[in-house]
């Protein structure tokens, strides 16, 4: 899966700078291959099919010795071991929710990181992908919570979820980083010139 090229990039930071000349909103944004790479679902699924397979082939008394289904029950675990580490594979042994709830705890984190929480009047956000998981979401400080509600992000959000899922990562920074400059112009108006925070896209490894 294809991150963002140096000219993308830089068309995200430019879309940011355009934004903060009219606001006080400190705007981060961050990009993710992945949230996590669940190392340990492979070798659980593989794990617990490893358990099934043999006792199965058991319900068939006589057929296998029982050297021959300790060998049954490691090749199982071995081959879908290694199966299971394709990405294609991987991906859809993982719920959802598993994989939203590693999205989102790698979102905050970088909300910390990025020191978003530390912003002259509580005013950072920060817009964060994760492309493997489909996921994106929106954390604003204090300063804007106050201002403009979570439901205010919701519409942005779905609609940056779906250019992500179709392959249109960078069109969905640019279109979400103008509509919340739309609300952040109107709610949280630049009072003087600052910039405390990066303006260029964040990319993870």
């Amino acid at each position: 899966m294809a991150l963002l090229s140096e000219d993308e990039q830089r068309q995200v930071a430019e879309a940011i700078h355009r934004v903060e000349r009219e606001t006080d909103a400190e705007l981060v944004t961050v990009l993710a291959p992945k949230a996590d790479n669940y190392a340990y679902i492979p070798l659980l699924w593989a794990g617990l099919l490893a358990l099934v397979v043999p006792g199965a082939v058991n319900y068939f008394p006589g057929w296998l010795t029982a050297w021959e289904l300790t060998l049954v029950q490691w090749a199982t675990f071995i081959v879908l071991g290694l199966v299971f580490r394709l990405p294609a594979v991987t991906t859809r042994l993982i719920p959802r929710s598993v994989r939203h709830w590693r999205a989102a705890n790698l979102a905050r984190r970088q909300f910390l990181e990025q020191e978003l929480h530390h912003t002259e009047g509580g005013t950072g956000m920060l817009i964060f992908v994760s492309e493997a998981e489909r996921y994106v979401e929106i954390l604003v400080d204090r300063g804007i919570s106050a201002r403009i509600g979570d439901e205010t992000w919701h519409s942005i959000v779905a609609a940056f979820t779906r250019q992500v899922k179709a392959g249109e990562t960078l069109r969905g920074f640019l279109e979400c980083i103008e509509a919340c400059g739309e609300h952040l112009r109107e709610q949280v108006p630049a009072t003087h010139e600052r910039n405390e925070l990066p303006n260029h896209l964040i990319v993870l490894d």
